[in-house]
């Protein structure tokens, strides 16, 4: 029997279900393979074979356009005119190849693709080309030759993320700047890695880096799947970037799109051979995502799986990315993408509209990746709660490890938005926060850039809102709303932080309650850089307030880094008290206590904990950050002994509890 099984018996009448996954997976690996004779790795080098190359004999160029019927070469080294000596031949299975005299292309030449099929044809950008440029002045997309007389040498290259436990800063380069407009690779490198360095994170995510025609999209319309943005400089920069980050000890994850591409004609994939079937669904229904607006690829045809394992591949290769976080897992589990389904219930996984092909491509991609680099982190954004998803492949899981933890963003916004103060409920917010599967780790998170796109808020706006315009400067009177919502903002963080059982995550910026939404340039904005930028001015000026959530966010990642293996200690409930909305938990020796009461003080507030002495080692009410300073850090706590808890070696202690504020003690 499946481990997968063992651990949950609740899954047991879906076993066969489970099994089926699981033969499906090996037989493809089997079939992908060629029986074992050569290995996963060296199935996923397409981007090795295809694509322009440049080689001590001339180039090569080769694609996969089987419905094709001429293909040919075209750019600023033949004026872009469809020449018989850069027309591509025919091999077989739907490939074409063309080879060229070294000095008939040079680096920065621009280049596309004409190809002709039955009854039309039209220039495309080729499917596996490593850069992408768009003119200044008509706005068109071309491949560029990207072949540097000195590329890029990598410094690091035996980097080992740290993930005892993984904090993750998760990034977007173009809209890291300060100034309006977009951000470029080395500005990331020279003034917002020293930042992430020094709040204490250890990991980067970075999104939007997969090339996409509409910069508004957030990086999640795909046109070119191995070529970094050029919005953000060159490849090259962006190797020197993430060489700077191994530098500092931070590991750089992709967030990686592999659930859908861009249905442009002229820049993606879609109709490149003319069909629309070549890397996606014949059928309509299938291929068409109802909200999202793009093309879902059809993972039963094994030259997609080639296409999207070698992508992997690539990025880790090519650019020595740690690992992956997995867009749009849920909308790959199932036909319906999730939409419009509860997922109340194990029947709902395992009704008979799951994608077993696409189930079966993240199970070969998690397995390739860990192949490639043992060390490598694999992340799944998925919703539903599908079991096994953060499972060992051999248990009967799907290889992920790590899941996001979808639910506690919601719960947040949920409670800040429908509850009074007086209603928060520490047994929710404690059921929420330990609410996961004992066998799979997740990345626990307040906000990311989700919870901050136009048209929703930011935790801090939500609780401060307009005064945050008026009233965050410390040179004049404060509000009610600020004072709340800066001590809320602190407590819920800590709270999620210090519960999780594998990964914390923050959105850049939101650690100081960076103001505002994101909001990309687009035409209902006039094309403003205003809302797609980070103000870390805000963070820096000793004048505003910002500076103190800022504070407080690095105290709390290095209290959370001075445990070795933090997410590994078992997270034991202390108390729970819904009238006084008292919450507390033991992690090894550290004691988090929780009054999320927004009117009610407690004097000497009593609960059983291990017997000893404790100090306070952080206090959400410091002055420091920002707090009103009631309880005296220096002073250290005893336990009082009890006669009915001797034998457990338990005594009371006794605490003062300031309203809205959460004290983090260690027993000494």
């Amino acid at each position: 029997m499946l481990d997968i099984i063992k651990k949950d018996p609740w899954l047991s009448p879906f076993r066969q279900r489970i099994e089926e996954r699981r033969n499906h997976f090996l037989r493809k690996e089997q079939e992908l393979t060629q029986n074992g004779k050569i290995g996963l790795s060296d199935f996923a080098t397409g981007y090795l074979y295809f694509g322009l190359h440049k080689t001590d004999a001339g180039w090569v160029f080769r694609e996969w356009a089987p419905n094709a019927t001429e293909i040919y070469l075209i750019g600023t080294f033949n004026n872009w005119q469809r020449e018989e000596a850069y027309r591509l031949t025919r091999v077989e299975n739907g490939v074409w190849e063309i080879r060229i005299p070294l000095d008939s292309i040079r680096h920065l030449d621009l280049y596309k693709l004409f190809v002709c099929w039955e009854g039309g044809s039209g220039e495309r950008i080729p499917a596996w080309c490593r850069r992408v440029v768009q003119d200044a002045q008509t706005h068109i997309f071309s491949a560029q030759v990207w072949e540097p007389d000195n590329p890029y040498v990598f410094r690091i290259t035996d980097f080992k993320p740290d993930t005892s436990p993984l904090l993750i800063y998760e990034c977007h380069v173009g809209m890291a700047t300060a100034e309006e407009k977009v951000g470029t690779y080395n500005e990331f490198r020279e003034n917002v890695l020293p930042r992430i360095r020094e709040a204490g994170y250890n990991a980067i995510q970075l999104m939007a880096i997969q090339e996409h025609p509409y910069y508004g999209s957030f990086g999640y319309h795909v046109s070119n799947f191995f070529a970094p943005t050029s919005r953000c400089g060159t490849p090259d920069e962006l190797r020197q970037l993430i060489d700077a980050a191994h530098e500092m000890g931070i590991a750089v994850i992709m967030d990686i799109v592999h659930s859908h591409a861009v249905k442009n004609e002229c820049e993606g994939l879609a109709r490149f051979d003319g069909t629309y079937d070549q890397y996606f669904p014949s059928d309509p229904t299938r291929r068409n995502h109802p909200l999202w607006d793009s093309f879902c690829f059809d993972y039963g045809k094994n030259e997609v799986v080639h296409f999207l394992l070698s992508n992997c591949k690539y990025w880790m290769e090519e650019y020595r990315f740690d690992g992956f976080r997995f867009d749009g897992v849920t909308s790959m589990l199932y036909y319906s993408h999730g939409l419009g389904e509860s997922f109340t219930k194990y029947d709902d996984y395992y009704d008979g509209g799951q994608d077993s092909d696409a189930i079966c491509y993240l199970t070969l991609a998690n397995k390739l990746i860990h192949q490639v680099n043992p060390n490598a982190i694999t992340i799944a954004e998925e919703v539903s709660g599908m079991p096994g998803l953060g499972l060992k492949i051999e248990s009967g899981g799907f290889g992920f490890d790590y899941r996001m933890a979808m639910n506690i963003p919601d719960f947040w916004i949920k409670t800040i938005k429908e509850r009074k103060d007086e209603e928060w409920s520490p047994a929710a917010i404690w059921w929420e926060m330990t609410n996961r599967r004992l066998d799979e780790k997740t990345i626990s998170y307040v906000e990311s850039h989700d919870q901050a796109l136009v048209g929703d808020k930011t935790i801090i706006f939500r609780l401060i809102d307009s005064d945050m315009y008026w009233y965050m400067s410390k040179l004049m009177e404060s509000s009610y709303r600020v004072d709340r919502g800066m001590a809320l903002h602190k407590m819920i963080r800590l709270v999620t932080a210090t519960t999780i059982n594998g990964g914390y995550l923050n959105f850049m910026g939101n650690e100081f309650g960076h103001p505002e939404w994101i909001d990309f340039p687009r035409e209902g904005n006039n094309w403003s850089h205003k809302y797609a930028r980070r103000q870390w001015q805000l963070a820096d000026d000793q004048n505003l307030k910002y500076h103190y959530l800022s504070d407080f966010d690095r105290a709390m990642i290095g209290l959370i880094k001075s445990v070795p293996d933090f997410q590994l200690t078992p997270v034991v409930k202390i108390w729970e008290k819904e009238s006084d909305n008292v919450l507390a938990y033991m992690r090894e020796k550290l004691l988090f206590v929780f009054n999320f009461n927004p009117i009610k003080s407690f004097s000497d507030y009593g609960m059983l904990v291990p017997e000893g002495e404790y100090g306070i080692v952080l206090n959400t009410d410091n002055p420091e950050f920002g707090g009103f300073g009631l309880n005296d850090d220096t002073v250290h706590h005893f336990t009082h002994r009890d006669p009915l808890y001797a034998n457990e070696g338990k005594g009371w202690i006794r605490i003062y509890l300031p309203a809205r504020s959460a004290l983090v003690l260690k027993r000494l």
